[in-house]
């Protein structure tokens, strides 16, 4: 029996746009406190080179999408101050569905339903390759960060926490 094929509207999108780019598949459990960083090591990529996608509201702008390393915590005052607001905080869990049309685990700063502001830890441009989420719970998509750019739009900005 053959295994079948992941089809996400991320995936289309990067396939329609002739972009290179690999799969890895994982086992999904529950999405939980440190999902991210169990992904990274179901997958074998290192969790300063896979990220997290977390959607947020800005005070001024609305809905923006931001990208960090797995290992890290964004930073709320950089992010605002990148995307041009005051102030930033999580949406709720409860709003991700309609709002991206991904589930909790599975978003993906790619094929959203409306292209929103995305921001990406600049640390991506330092991997030949970056992991993102592929738009599903199990699947992670590993592209170059220039062609992540050219997909998404993306700015990338320092928006994680730092020591000290």
């Amino acid at each position: 029996m053959s295994k079948k094929k992941i089809v996400t509207n991320a995936l289309r999108l990067l396939g329609a746009a002739k972009i290179n780019y690999e799969t890895v598949e994982y086992e999904c459990d529950e999405v939980g406190e440190n999902f991210g960083e169990e992904i990274a090591e179901k997958t074998g990529i290192p969790p300063e080179q896979s990220f997290k996608t977390l959607v947020m509201r800005g005070d001024k702008t609305g809905i923006i999408t931001v990208c960090i390393p797995v290992c890290n915590e964004a930073d709320l005052k950089k992010i605002a101050k990148v995307s041009g607001n005051k102030k930033v905080e999580m949406i709720h869990v409860k709003e991700l569905l309609a709002l991206t049309g991904y589930i909790r685990g599975g978003v993906s700063p790619i094929g959203m339903k409306k292209k929103y502001p995305t921001y990406i830890d600049a640390t991506a441009k330092s991997f030949e390759k970056a992991a993102v989420s592929a738009g599903i719970c199990g699947c992670t998509v590993l592209l170059s960060p220039d062609d992540l750019q050219k997909i998404t739009e993306c700015h990338f900005e320092d928006i994680i926490k730092t020591e000290g």
